[in-house]
């Protein structure tokens, strides 16, 4: 425990058997629970972690929300649906089995996935864990190892201390960084990074794609876990649902880690251009749901209407590139007129509408 309030760290898997040891061994003191999810992993990873459940019981006992009764009255109907719908929502998760045999005493849970779902997916089914037994602060290290568990600490402070929803380790700020993390990668997440602070709403994030994190109760409360995205998305995804939900978020500095276990397969392009689509989506999901539904904002209206103009913009656009490259034709002065008009006025729309985002998101980075 910190601070009088239980930590746990979800450590998704797939096909970490070599490493995963490492990473157990290496999990500081004051964890109360190492919630391994292996997502179906084609090696022996669950095994390797099972080696474990023999001495592993901790002096903390939880209890699931679930095992406690709810008598009915007339003030706690709310109370009744909030539980029922958590018992209800376990069928929209990755299907998944608990292993051990007495979860509520064991320091190491192990899940397994019956079907791969992506690291999203693990995730999602190691939070459901920590939320269904009331986890003050959950934490998320790979299980590749290359997370180093003396950054902890830093991470899950700012939670359990000052009540921050969010905590995200930051790799870029670290002196390090142009050394140690691949120029292709520095970049790649540099550019998501950008296109994440628009769509999400957190404007000061800067790291959005590091794994290394920690989450309040209060956070996992407050967002849909099982609609998370399943794949390497799910870290943008996820900062979309808390700006929405109104969660605080905080970066610290980490270092950063690399060469650690297998070498990584991970396609850039193949998982860049998914995450570039799930951004887009995101965005309009946020303006329309917090900024429409939950309480109207101007910006909305600024937003559409730069968008709107930007479209009709493209016919003005088309046509005196069209003249420009016609021999002997002359540009239309209305049509170059009208274009730097809708130019002019589709910018300024835009700006005001970022400005304002901003302005309104500043509470919430912490």
């Amino acid at each position: 425990m910190l601070n009088n309030k239980t930590i746990a760290v979800v450590v998704p898997c797939y096909n970490e058997a070599l490493q995963i040891s490492m990473v157990l061994d290496s999990m500081p003191s004051y964890v109360d629970r190492i919630v391994v999810v292996d997502d179906a992993s084609k090696d022996d990873t669950t095994g390797a972690v099972m080696n474990y459940l023999g001495e592993n019981t901790s002096p903390l006992k939880l209890t699931s929300a679930f095992d406690q009764k709810i008598i009915p009255n007339i003030y706690n109907r709310a109370d009744i649906e909030v539980r029922q719908k958590s018992i209800d929502e376990i069928k929209k998760f990755t299907p998944s089995e608990v292993i051990n045999k007495d979860a509520s005493q064991d320091r190491i849970i192990m899940i397994k996935h019956l079907e791969n779902g992506g690291v999203g997916a693990a995730i999602a089914t190691g939070y459901k864990w920590c939320k269904d037994y009331n986890i003050d602060c959950t934490a998320v290290m790979a299980g590749d190892g290359q997370m180093d568990p003396a950054e902890l600490d830093s991470i899950c402070r700012p939670v359990v201390e000052e009540g921050i929803d969010y905590v995200k380790g930051n790799r870029l700020i670290h002196k390090s960084a142009w050394v140690i993390i691949p120029r292709v990668r520095f970049l790649g997440n540099s550019i998501l990074s950008i296109l994440t602070k628009i769509a999400s709403g957190y404007w000061g994030v800067s790291d959005t794609q590091s794994g290394y994190t920690a989450i309040s109760n209060n956070a996992l409360n407050s967002v849909p876990l099982y609609d998370i995205y399943k794949r390497y998305g799910m870290p943008n995804d996820l900062l979309v649902k808390l700006n929405i939900a109104f969660c605080t978020i905080r970066e610290v500095k980490i270092k950063p880690i690399y060469g650690v276990g297998e070498k990584s397969k991970l396609n850039i392009i193949k998982v860049s251009l998914p995450i570039l689509f799930l951004l887009i989506r995101c965005f309009f999901n946020r303006l329309q749901t917090k900024y429409l539904y939950r309480s109207f904002h101007p910006l909305y209206l600024l937003y559409w209407s730069a968008f709107i103009i930007g479209s009709i913009n493209i016919y003005f656009l088309y046509e005196l590139i069209i003249n420009f490259f016609t021999p002997n034709s002359k540009t239309p002065t209305d049509y170059l007129i009208i274009f730097i008009f809708l130019t002019i006025s589709g910018f300024q729309s835009l700006l005001f509408a970022m400005w304002m985002d901003i302005q309104d998101n500043e509470r919430l980075a912490k």
